[in-house]
């Protein structure tokens, strides 16, 4: 069987007795990193004088996963196998997803355990009256990459909530005010964790407000979705305008975020 197990994100007091129980009936736990995932079992048989039997542990992250999963078969699931990222939920900005795939693929017995997890965390610490959200992980450090994503960030109409480092903090913070200096942004440092801390206020005064200072820690962001009034234009709304198909896909690109040049070329293709 695979069980996939949550870590605490900060707070060691966060791992349930569910979580606990699979860590001492692991015979193989695959880690994200095996140093880690050590460190913290040591934490927890000091904390509630536990002893965790499983000297077997693998590494399995996502330079790896595949050719981990190529010497796997049906029967290696035949004991009891635990996989753990480094901090909260597996497959959640974090690897385990392909490992889920694999045991789906191959009806192998399976569970995930609910646990610590920073984006429904922060979400429900944002104050945002929204029932539904996006969440984009962390944004490429660069480049039209992270110009594209930012701007589905910016352009969504759903609560977008990404993570970000703090040597990019101040940086994302200086898009989101030059983009939209009005639109609300709910930060949230460090969850759980000692130097926990949240703010909550426009683009601009965020920025003016943390660019002298020494940003540390992991930050989760929540950003004001666009208001919607009425019924606004969608993408077959805009397909079906009479218009030259250059136009159609720069206003396409505009909406979605995807590149000018792939879109243009689809719609050639559809024509």
């Amino acid at each position: 069987m695979l069980t996939l197990v949550p870590t605490p994100i900060g707070n060691l007091e966060d791992i349930s007795k569910r979580a606990l129980d699979a860590l001492l009936e692991a015979e193989l736990i695959f880690c994200e990193d095996t140093r880690v995932t050590k460190k913290l079992l040591t934490l927890f048989a000091s904390k509630y004088n536990l002893n965790f039997p499983c000297t077997d542990f693998k590494s399995f992250h996502s330079h790896n996963e595949q050719q981990v999963l190529k010497t796997l078969t049906k029967d290696t699931f035949n004991k009891n196998i635990v996989y753990v990222s480094d901090a909260g939920m597996p497959c959640v900005s974090d690897p385990g997803a392909s490992l889920v795939e694999f045991a789906i693929q191959n009806d192998i017995k399976y569970d995930v355990i609910p646990g610590a997890n920073a984006v429904l965390t922060a979400f429900a610490m944002s104050g945002f009256e929204h029932t539904e959200f996006t969440f984009f992980g962390f944004l490429a450090h660069k480049g039209t990459d992270r110009k594209e994503k930012l701007q589905k960030v910016m352009n969504s109409d759903v609560l977008p909530i990404l993570y970000e480092s703090p040597h990019r903090l101040l940086k994302l913070l200086e898009e989101l005010k030059d983009i939209d200096e009005n639109r609300t942004v709910f930060l949230a440092k460090e969850l759980t964790k000692q130097y926990q801390k949240t703010f909550k206020d426009s683009s601009l005064n965020l920025y003016n407000k943390l660019k002298d200072t020494n940003i540390k820690g992991e930050w989760v962001v929540i950003v004001e979705p666009v208001a919607t009034s009425g019924r606004n234009l969608d993408m077959k709304d805009i397909e079906e305008l009479d218009l030259p198909p250059k136009v159609k896909a720069k206003l396409l690109a505009k909406l979605t975020g995807d590149k000018i040049k792939d879109i243009y070329q689809k719609l050639l293709d559809n024509n």
